[in-house]
C-alpha cells in the first residue's frame, strides 16, 4: 500500500522554444500525477494488490483521478476534504527535454492520522511513501501514523527522498533526524539526493538508516545495496539507455517495480543477493514502461 499524493498533471509540451509575451504551438495534457500515486498505479499494474491512501476535493478532478487509478486495479481510500480542491501541478517540459514544476497540492496535504483505519492496513506487506507524505502537517502526522499502523500489521517501510528540496527544507539535521524516526527497511533516492542527506559522497552510509538501500542514477542504472547477514553486499546494476522527453514518475514508476521483484524472489526463497539483483532489474524496466507508455489523458465525465 501506497500513502501520498494524488494530483492532476498538467503538461506543457511546446514544441519550440517559449516566447515570452505571445503563443507558441505545442501540447497541452491532463494526466494522473502525484508520486504516491504513481507507485501505486504501477504496483497495481505488475498484478501487485495496491491500494492509495490520498486526500482529494469534492471535485470533477478528484473524481477523475479516482476512476483512472482504480482502472489499474488500485483499491482507494480516499479522503475527500470540503472546501478544499484537488491538487495540480504544472510541468512545463522544453524541446530539449528539461522540466520545470508549478506545484500546487490543494487537498493532498490534508489527510489527517484520524482519517486513517486500522482494517487498511489488515495484510498488508508493505507502505511505501514518498518524503513527501513524512514532511508537512498534517499530512506528515497521517504519514507517521500509517507507519504505527503498518507496523503493527507486520509490512515493511520503504521510502523514497523524492525531491532535494522539500527533503533540505528545513536542514540536514532535520532531514536526518526524520529518516532515523521513520527507520525505513527500504530507502530509495538518487545520488543528488542521497549527497544532500549524507552531506558527501558515501551511498554504503545509507545502510545506517535501512536494511535496504537503492541509489537510482537514471540512465547510469542503479546501486542496490543491503546490510546482508555477515557485511553488507553492493550490486551495481545496469540499465538500457531510452531517449525520452518526459521523464516524470519514472523514480516512482521503478520503486513500484523494485518493490514487487523484491517480494516476489524473496518469497521463492531466493537469496539476498539474487533478490536484491531480480528486484532491481524489475524496477529499471518497469521504470522504461513507464517512460516508453504514453500517459493516458484523465477523462472527465462521459464523452458525448
Amino acid at each position: 500500500m501506497v500513502l501520498g499524493d494524488l494530483v492532476l498533471d498538467v503538461v506543457l509540451a511546446p514544441i519550440i522554444d517559449i516566447a515570452v509575451g505571445t503563443d507558441v504551438p505545442g501540447r497541452v495534457r491532463l494526466v494522473q500525477g502525484g508520486s504516491a500515486a504513481t507507485t501505486a498505479r504501477w504496483l497495481g499494474r505488475l498484478g501487485a494488490r495496491s491500494s492509495l491512501i490520498a486526500a482529494i476535493g469534492r471535485d470533477g478532478s478528484g473524481r477523475a483521478l479516482v476512476r483512472a487509478m482504480e482502472a489499474d486495479g488500485v483499491a482507494m481510500r480516499v479522503i475527500r476534504v470540503a472546501g478544499a480542491r484537488t491538487g495540480r501541478i504544472g510541468i512545463l517540459v522544453t524541446p530539449d527535454g528539461e522540466r520545470s514544476f508549478v506545484t500546487d497540492r490543494g487537498a493532498a496535504y490534508s489527510l489527517q492520522p484520524g482519517d486513517l483505519k486500522a482494517a487498511w492496513f489488515a495484510g498488508a506487506q508493505a507502505l511505501h511513501l514518498p518524503i513527501y507524505s513524512l514532511l508537512d502537517a498534517p499530512l506528515g502526522d497521517a504519514g507517521r501514523r500509517a507507519i504505527e499502523l503498518a507496523r503493527d500489521a507486520g509490512a515493511i517501510i520503504s521510502t523514497d527522498l523524492a525531491s532535494i528540496g522539500p527533503l533540505m527544507a528545513r536542514g540536514r539535521r532535520f532531514a536526518l533526524d526524520l529518516i532515523e524516526q521513520v527507520a525505513p527497511d527500504i530507502l530509495f533516492t538518487t545520488a543528488s539526493e542521497s549527497e544532500a542527506l549524507l552531506g558527501g559522497p558515501g551511498v554504503e552510509r545509507l545502510l545506517d538508516f535501512a536494511e535496504v538501500a537503492v541509489v537510482k542514477r537514471g540512465s547510469r542504472g542503479a546501486t542496490a545495496m543491503t546490510r546482508g547477514t555477515g557485511r553488507p553486499l553492493r550490486l551495481e546494476v545496469g540499465t538500457a539507455v531510452l531517449a525520452v522527453a518526459d521523464t516524470t514518475g519514472a523514480g516512482d514508476a521503478f520503486d513500484a517495480g523494485f518493490l514487487h521483484g523484491w517480494f516476489t524472489a524473496r518469497r521463492a526463497g531466493r537469496s539476498l543477493a539474487a533478490s536484491l539483483r531480480s528486484a532491481t532489474v524489475r524496477g529499471h524496466r518497469t521504470a522504461a514502461r513507464h517512460l516508453t507508455t504514453s500517459r493516458p489523458e484523465v477523462r472527465f465525465g462521459t464523452p458525448f
